[in-house]
């Protein structure tokens, strides 16, 4: 985005990449259908980032999600808003939105120099890179690095900038998993019974946040939309408790009374997994979780009362003890903070160089919110460059 930026802005751009080919993450955050953003209102959009500064607010409000949409049309893909608000582009994949980007790009004179890995500043103070044939040096009069955080480093994003800026005295926000999983010690049976099962329609809670959405069993813990929408908070619980208690609603959609009627009935010879998936509704992986947190609790679920059983039903305790590692996170937290930057996203301990993207101290959900702002720190990281340069 920065490319095209300066690119339409008349300057003669290339684009290191580490990779063999480019927009490779891009790709990637359209196998399951790319979410471009969200058509929720700007000012509620905005809350998504949390507490964002100033400079990344006036970003997004720059180039908001309309100004996205419009811009995925002009290169031929229309977009579509789907029944949870999230924009996609109709095509629904990433593929053809990338290869006509990459057409514009190409049409507007960029370069492309692939199989760069930057690794810094040569003694001259030019670009280096590390190439098959050994380090090169490239001159630039402005230069923008956006090389992602350190989620799925086989793309290429694997956080090696920081140690480089750091030796610039730059101050980074140690890198950390965002929209993760987390750690919870199941039994071996559990485990290998409901391994990649999901936990459809459930609510998860934590202190007086509550969500609402689906969690994936996996083999060291749990996943999920509903998982990585809670996960900032569980995370900087867990790093400064530990093990912190997330609290599961198997059937959020039920009263208590409700719930405490349905598991009054008599269970005749039924085994009780079997009359806990007929009266109460419980898919077979809810029933484990619900055995497995039992014993956990050294409790015994047969001789609940009904109340008793519902409230269990609906508040099982789940102890996360870890987090999934930040290679398996879908995004990244920390990184450049931006006090380190100035309005037009350039480092102010290093005049000419533009940060965008990841590399910032920033974090959203899942649901567009993550490439909005990526696409609208580019936008302004491209602007700041134009104006740097024009006025040099």
């Amino acid at each position: 985005m920065a490319a095209e930026v300066l690119a339409n802005g008349g300057a003669r751009v290339t684009v290191y990449d580490r990779m063999p080919s480019v927009g490779r993450k891009f790709l990637l955050a359209g196998r399951g259908g790319l979410n471009l953003t969200h058509s929720e209102p700007l000012e509620k959009f905005l809350t998504r980032y949390g507490d964002p500064t100033q400079r990344l607010s006036a970003a997004i409000e720059t180039f908001p999600p309309d100004a996205l949409r419009a811009w995925s049309e002009a290169h031929g893909q229309p977009t579509f808003i789907g029944s949870s608000g999230r924009v996609f582009p109709k095509a629904f994949k990433s593929s053809p939105l990338l290869r006509a980007w990459l057409g514009r790009l190409d049409g507007l004179g960029v370069t492309f120099a692939l199989r760069h890995r930057w690794i810094g500043w040569d003694a001259e103070g030019d670009l280096e890179f590390g190439t098959s044939g050994g380090p090169k040096s490239f001159k630039a009069d402005t230069a923008i690095v956006a090389l992602g955080g350190a989620s799925w480093p086989r793309l290429g994003s694997d956080g090696e900038w920081a140690a480089i800026l750091t030796a610039k005295g730059i101050s980074i926000s140690p890198l950390r998993p965002a929209n993760c999983g987390f750690k919870v010690t199941w039994s071996d049976v559990f485990r290998d019974r409901f391994e990649g099962q999901p936990l459809k329609g459930v609510a998860l809670s934590f202190g007086e946040h509550k969500v609402r959405g689906e969690a994936m069993v996996t083999r060291d813990g749990l996943e999920g939309g509903a998982v990585y929408a809670m996960s900032a908070m569980l995370r900087d619980a867990v790093l400064a408790a530990g093990e912190i208690t997330l609290h599961i609603s198997l059937r959020p959609d039920l009263t208590p009374v409700d719930l405490s009627a349905r598991v009054s009935a008599s269970r005749q010879k039924q085994s009780l997994s079997t009359f806990l998936r007929k009266a109460a509704g419980l898919s077979p992986v809810a029933i484990g979780l619900l055995q497995e947190a039992a014993i956990a609790s050294g409790l015994h679920l047969p001789a609940m009362s009904p109340d008793q059983l519902a409230a269990f039903i609906n508040a099982v305790p789940v102890h996360l003890n870890g987090i999934a590692p930040l290679t398996r996170a879908i995004s990244t937290a920390g990184g450049v903070l931006f006090d380190e930057i100035d309005e037009n996203f350039m480092l102010r301990k290093l005049p000419g160089v533009f940060v965008a993207g990841e590399m910032l101290d920033w974090e959203a959900p899942t649901g567009g919110y993550l490439l909005q702002a990526s696409f609208a720190t580019g936008a302004a990281a491209g602007r700041g460059a134009l104006e740097y340069f024009a006025h040099k």
